[in-house]
Formats: C-alpha cells, sequence, structure tokens
C-alpha cells in the first residue's frame, strides 16, 4: 500500500474491499459489491455531444409567445408599449431587445435541506439588473452549483425588471434626480422609507440599497430602514419592492387624457395568425 498521502492510502484500501467482494467476500464499499449489487454503472458516454446538449443554433433565440414574435419582428418598438397594455414578459430576450442591462450579483449563500441520507447543500444566488436609467430588475435563484444559480438569477432578474419612475424636489429644474414621493417596502420583518432629497444630497443609504438605487437611476435619496437589514436577501427585495410602488402613485402631473390605443395582439391579429400557421407547418415537416 502507498503511504504517500492519506488520500491514496484510503484509496487503496477500498479498491481491496471491493475486490474481495467480487470474490464473494463483504460488500466493501463500492455501490454494487457483492452477489446483491444492483450494477448500477454509468456506462460510456458515446457520441453525446457537449456537456449540457448546446449548440450554437441555440444561441439563435427563437421566441415561443406571441409577444416574443412581434418584439423579435420589431411589431413593439418600445418597452412601454409592453408595460402600457401589462403584458407579461416570459422570455427574457424580450428584455435584452429594447435596453442594455448590467447585472451584479449581490449575494450568493449555501442553503440546506435535512434529508434521510443527511444534509442537501444548495447555493441561492441574488441578481441585481438595471439600466441606470429607470429599469430595474431582482432575481433570486437557487441550484445545485454556483453558476447554474447565477445564471438562472439573471433570468429571473430580466423577467421581474420594472420601470422606475423619477421626480424633483422642489423646482422642477433639469433632468429627475430622486424619487417622486415617499415610498415604503417590507420582506419579512426589514422596513424601508425612500424619501426625496435635494439635487447633489447623493444616495443616504446602506450598500445594499445604494447598489440597487443606482442601478434604477436614482441620484438623491434618503432612506429609513428597521428590522433585521443583515439579512441581505430581504433587505434587497425591500428595496425593490419601495422603488417599484412609484408607478403606483397617481400625482396630478398624470392626470392628462390619453388616447385609447389597441393591444399589440389586437392590432398585429393577422401576422400573429401567419406566423402560428409557419411554425406549425415547420414543426411538422421536421418530424416528418
Amino acid at each position: 500500500v502507498s503511504t504517500q498521502s492519506t488520500g491514496l492510502l484510503s484509496y487503496s484500501i477500498k479498491d481491496q474491499m471491493a475486490d474481495s467482494a467480487d470474490q464473494g467476500g463483504s460488500r466493501g464499499f463500492g455501490r454494487g459489491g457483492g452477489r446483491r449489487g444492483r450494477g448500477r454503472g454509468r456506462g460510456r458516454r458515446g457520441d453525446r455531444g457537449p456537456r449540457g446538449g448546446k449548440t450554437e443554433e441555440s444561441s439563435v433565440w427563437h421566441p415561443v409567445t406571441k409577444l416574443g414574435r412581434l418584439v423579435k419582428n420589431s411589431k413593439i418598438r418600445t418597452l412601454e408599449d409592453i408595460y402600457l397594455h401589462s403584458l407579461p414578459i416570459k422570455e427574457a430576450e424580450i428584455i435584452d431587445s429594447f435596453v442594455q442591462l448590467k447585472d451584479e450579483v449581490m449575494k450568493i449563500m449555501p442553503v440546506q435541506k435535512q434529508t434521510r441520507a443527511g444534509q442537501r447543500t444548495r447555493f441561492k444566488a441574488f441578481v441585481v439588473v438595471g439600466d441606470n436609467d429607470g429599469h430595474i430588475g431582482l432575481g433570486v435563484k437557487c441550484s445545485k452549483e454556483v453558476a447554474t444559480a447565477i445564471r438562472g438569477a439573471i433570468i429571473d432578474a430580466k423577467l421581474s425588471v420594472v420601470p422606475i419612475r423619477r421626480g424633483y424636489w422642489g423646482n422642477k429644474i433639469g433632468k429627475p434626480h430622486t424619487v417622486p414621493c415617499k415610498v415604503n417596502g417590507k420582506c419579512g420583518s426589514v422596513r424601508i422609507r425612500c424619501v426625496p432629497a435635494p439635487r447633489g444630497t447623493g444616495l443616504v443609504a446602506a450598500p445594499v440599497p445604494k447598489k440597487i438605487l443606482t442601478y434604477a437611476g436614482i441620484d438623491d435619496c434618503y432612506t429609513n430602514t428597521r428590522g433585521k437589514t443583515k439579512t441581505m436577501g430581504n433587505f434587497a427585495k425591500a428595496t425593490f419592492f419601495a422603488i417599484a410602488k412609484t408607478y403606483t402613485y397617481l400625482t396630478p402631473d398624470l392626470w392628462d387624457k390619453f388616447k385609447l390605443t389597441k393591444a399589440p395582439f389586437q392590432d398585429h391579429t393577422d401576422f400573429l395568425a401567419d406566423t402560428d400557421d409557419y411554425d406549425n407547418k415547420k414543426q411538422k415537416d421536421e418530424e416528418d
């Protein structure tokens, strides 16, 4: 037995136990050792292609929803048209078609689940995306691997992108720079309040809400927090919920009457019907 390291020592001992099990002895450490082994081996991979099954063709976006087909064919020009008619966004590529988002990982934390075999550890990722110009999204994803959790959190954050309304403190001079009114948000025990601030004040906030407000394009803001702000996930969610409320308040400058327009699905009914038939025919041809 080699004694160069404890790893080699334990490995050689396991080999000996497995050999004895194959000869009809004890089962040892092997999974399929002895006479009662189930023979559950991995086998050969064969010509399965790259891991994950992704190819170059998968990088091309093939929309699967009506909204995605309209966006890819330039029937919808702005993201605000989607928000105006409250259309659900189910594909992250729709957001990428309109705005250039920056993403940042806020936190990666391990979470555990108790099972009969012991503890199962997974990783939970919090990601914030924004364009520093009135759009912000927050995503959370849990997965066995860190990289998979981050990718899923980025997609979740893009799907949850919401418009942020900005306003003034005092006279309406220059571009909007702060929140239009006092807004509150809560998650768990965390409570946060965002208050308009004069131009040049900056973001008077903790590091977590400061980063989220920066990605939302807010330059000046006072904040007040209560609760267990050490729980970063709840702190980030509370801040996101607070600034997402900025468009829920109907202030007098939004009282103007606007002409009602048709929803995109109603306005492009013929196009959706033609592309749907084309997709169905193409799918049938591929199956044949």
